[in-house]
């Protein structure tokens, strides 16, 4: 029913991942699989919506809390998440990282510590900087094909004083890690014994592979919370901007959206927006299960094709997410070394893992989200890279 294998050509359209990956990797002329969104059209259902409101002709100011949107919202939870949320608590934003700046400025101050499992998405770490915070650092432990956090030391790190928000991203970026509810109860009593506010960043939460489960925080929460997210990974419509989130204290969600409206003047949402997620929630989801279904082959054949080049590495697909997440420490490559060949010979841009801190060295990160032709041609040149490095 929905075609994810013929080639869209991106080329042309200000695209990030296309059209300027020379900003990152200083050529211009690199297949890339790097910043986290897809080369697929989006959905029908989506484009369709999109154009029916367009045909309207009137694009005026606006108003994002309206029956359809929050209707879409909660629908999306009962049928996917099989979760009933509190519309009462449901705000929206520009952006999740927007959202994530505007609930660490309003629960902590300057010089407080944000604790963050790693390696961690690298806007996190910009984000909690470029607001004088400080990045508390909590490493993953890597157990076979899974990812681990160490609960002492994350106490350890909620329990100092200054530390004032746990920022988590669930589930975790780059790792694929998918949180489960007992790790996730663990963690809110922990964070309800310290005091400590949760930020939850679900924007991969749709993208949950095999017999894992996505536990929205709002299902295991205690203390002060937010749990924010975004249609846009999962529909590829991140160029529409648009996220939302569930506050679960009044006061809390008071000051956020005064903050919204007042300080950032950013109360008039952007239509297409809405009509995107709206539709995207009421008739996205067969789109998305047949997606599911590529990527989950995309993920496979990586995994394929590098443990038949190189056995030692015993590479596995992640639990959630198109972006793999891949240990090359066993073949005792130099990262630098390796991404200098990617660039300059293979003609290749692929995410170096310490882009993600100090853990990811000895990674890198390969965004999975296009067709299998393109995906055979990157992961051909990772193994070439590679072997020329040997």
């Amino acid at each position: 029913m929905f075609d994810f294998s013929t080639p869209v050509d991106r080329h042309g359209t200000w695209c990030t991942q296309w059209d300027y990956v020379a900003d990152r990797f200083g050529a211009a002329d690199l297949l890339p699989f790097t910043i986290s969104d897809m080369d697929f059209a989006t959905a029908p259902c989506i484009l369709d919506a999109l154009r029916t409101r367009l045909d309207h002709g009137v694009l005026g100011y606006s108003r994002w809390k309206n029956d359809d949107f929050v209707a879409a919202v909660a629908h999306w939870y009962a049928t996917r998440f099989n979760s009933q949320i509190d519309t009462q608590q449901l705000v929206y934003g520009p952006s999740v990282i927007y959202m994530v700046a505007g609930m660490i400025r309003q629960w902590s101050a300057p010089g407080d510590g944000v604790v963050v499992h790693t390696p961690a998405y690298d806007a996190f770490y910009k984000t909690i900087e470029s607001n004088q915070r400080h990045v508390v650092a909590v490493p993953l432990r890597k157990e076979h094909n899974d990812w681990q956090c160490d609960f002492a030391q994350l106490e350890q790190a909620l329990a100092q004083p200054q530390n004032t928000i746990m920022l988590l991203c669930s589930p975790q970026n780059p790792s694929g890690k998918v949180w489960t509810r007992e790790e996730l109860t663990t963690m809110a009593r922990l964070c309800e014994k310290h005091n400590v506010a949760v930020i939850s960043d679900e924007i991969h939460m749709d993208m949950i592979w095999g017999a894992h489960r996505h536990i929205p925080w709002c299902e295991v929460a205690r203390s002060r919370w937010a749990l924010l997210t975004s249609a846009s990974k999962s529909f590829n419509i991140p160029a529409l901007t648009g996220a939302y989130g569930l506050i679960g204290d009044n006061p809390s969600r008071e000051a956020y959206l005064n903050a919204l409206k007042n300080r950032d003047a950013l109360s008039s949402p952007s239509v297409p927006a809405l009509v995107a997620h709206i539709a995207a929630y009421q008739q996205g989801a067969p789109w998305l299960d047949a997606l599911h279904d590529y990527l989950q082959g995309n993920l496979r054949y990586i995994s394929d094709a590098l443990n038949g080049a190189f056995p030692e590495l015993n590479w596995q697909p992640p639990h959630s997410t198109y972006l793999a997440w891949i240990d090359l420490s066993p073949l005792d490559v130099d990262q630098h070394a390796l991404q200098k060949t990617l660039i300059e010979q293979q003609k290749v841009a692929i995410m170096p893992g310490y882009t993600y801190g100090a853990e990811g060295n000895g990674f890198i990160r390969l965004n999975a989200g296009c067709p299998r032709s393109k995906l055979e041609q990157g992961v051909e040149r990772l193994i070439a890279g590679i072997h020329s490095l040997r």
